[in-house]
């Protein structure tokens, strides 16, 4: 039964590593009291890893316990004190009684005798700072994965916005071309118009789609892709030619929306329409010796300049940008973009990314 439901926070490997420091402090603790005469080694090991764990379980389920709906794993407000108040009690009661047992001493832990004695006084002492010690780690720990979750979702934030900005100017000049060639074709040819017509329905379609969801299935990239290449067909005409090469076990991959139209459409822009002849592009997806997805748009065209080539998309390339942006924030360094200038002449520009089949949708 997973307990992520009772205690969103807890992570096992943190949990454990916090029971190891608060174990280590207990050992350093032994130390001290057996050096100021307070007993034998072994009684105030045992005493103070049973007072120290206690107080630690106490303390770090009941934080874990509390913090269920809130972002900072450590209790707000008056809940925080009355906690490690809680944890302390706890240990003193129930480890002291404990510790004394195995001194052999029947005698219930007291707490007037605690407060009366030097060695008791010393007990609650340490037992105290090393609880305080340990909120405080976690109090600042949880606050500084805090920040760290703010700044990833402040950065996905800014992804998302600079993509809708990339759709904003990408879209308006696309649906206008297509537009005016439909005008043109329902006059002169009323089947393409009516071919042209569909593929823009289905791209317009797609695009909704892809909006409503910051990832979307392989399949439908490429799919969309496909209606987009339709409708710059109808304008170029033979100028453009096109491949799309999609292994049906990578058709399920997840990735971001809008990834490949922004590649292609810079192939187009820059390789293709500066030729008389126009040319091809192709668009393949494939899996990596490593177990990544790597994308590659590859056009015969012009080429780019050199500098596009030295420190990757040049400020003009607006869309390679925004993509190269894109996948630094949803990937960090498990993802690039690369810009390559073909032996054979054009451009081939890849997208490397972790390969996940699990489809959103």
């Amino acid at each position: 039964m997973s307990i992520a439901p009772l205690m969103p926070h807890f992570n096992a490997r943190t949990f454990g590593l916090h029971g190891l420091c608060t174990a280590v402090l207990c050992c350093l603790t032994a130390l001290a009291l057996q050096a100021t005469g307070q007993g034998a080694w072994d009684a105030q090991l045992v005493y103070s890893l049973c007072v120290g764990l206690i107080s630690w379980l106490v303390i770090d389920l009941g934080r874990l316990l509390l913090t269920r709906r809130q972002a900072i794993p450590w209790p707000a407000g008056w809940r925080g004190p009355a906690l490690v108040v809680a944890g302390i009690a706890a240990g003193a009661l129930l480890g002291g009684t404990m510790g004394r047992l195995y001194r052999g001493d029947e005698q219930p832990f007291s707490l007037t005798q605690a407060l009366t004695s030097a060695a008791g006084l010393t007990t609650l002492a340490l037992t105290a700072a090393i609880s305080i010690a340990m909120c405080l780690v976690l109090f600042h720990r949880g606050k500084a994965q805090e920040l760290q979750r703010a700044i990833v979702q402040s950065q996905r934030d800014t992804a998302e916005a600079r993509l809708k900005l990339l759709e904003a100017q990408l879209e308006p000049h696309m649906v206008f071309n297509t537009l005016a060639n439909l005008r043109v074709l329902i006059a002169s040819d009323a089947p393409r118009a009516e071919a042209m017509f569909d593929h823009f329905i289905a791209y317009l379609r797609a695009t909704l789609d892809g909006a409503r969801a910051p990832q979307h299935a392989l399949r439908a990239e490429f799919a969309r892709l496909h209606d987009y290449l339709e409708l710059m067909a109808v304008r170029m005409g033979a100028r453009l030619r096109y491949q799309l090469e999609l292994p049906v076990e990578l058709a399920p991959a997840a990735v971001p929306a809008l990834l490949l139209q922004p590649l292609v459409e810079n192939a187009i822009r820059h390789g293709l329409e500066p030729q008389i002849a126009g040319g091809e592009i192709v668009v393949r997806a494939c899996a990596t010796p490593d177990g990544r997805l790597r994308l590659e748009v590859l056009d015969n065209g012009a080429g780019l300049a050199a500098q596009d080539f030295a420190n990757g998309p040049a400020p003009r390339h607006f869309g390679l940008a925004q993509v190269r942006e894109r996948l630094l924030t949803l990937y960090g360094d498990q993802a690039g973009l690369l810009l390559q200038a073909r032996a054979e002449g054009g451009t081939r520009c890849s997208v490397v990314l972790p390969l996940h089949l699990e489809n959103p949708q």
